[in-house]
């Protein structure tokens, strides 16, 4: 297991299970420093409609293996503990409450 931190410094868990999850996908099997990156320098953070526990962070990378794409982080965020659920390459950001930046455009 190894614990992250998030740009608010936040502790999050990133299982060994979870780890191999992610790195599984042939896209993502280079991406490890980038989720660590997306958690400690986000572009964007939001709260998704359909899990409130959860929060994407999203960063863009200009180089990844299908080109220009967002990484999306998603944490779930429990009382007293935190961990990150999954991680995927998208063209875009999803629509929730946003959490960071507080201000700007949606």
């Amino acid at each position: 297991m190894k614990l992250l931190h998030d740009f608010q410094g936040l502790a999050i868990r990133l299982t060994d299970e979870r780890r191999a999850h992610i790195l599984e996908h042939p896209e993502m099997a280079s991406m490890e420093a980038a989720i660590e990156e997306t958690l400690l320098q986000p572009e964007r953070v939001v709260q998704s409609f359909s899990d409130p526990q959860a929060r994407l962070y999203y960063r863009f990378y200009f180089r990844t293996m299908m080109g220009g794409k967002y990484l999306c982080v998603v944490v779930k965020t429990l009382e007293a503990d935190a961990f990150v659920l999954t991680a995927y390459l998208t063209d875009r950001i999803k629509k929730g409450v946003p959490l960071w930046p507080t201000t700007g455009s949606d």
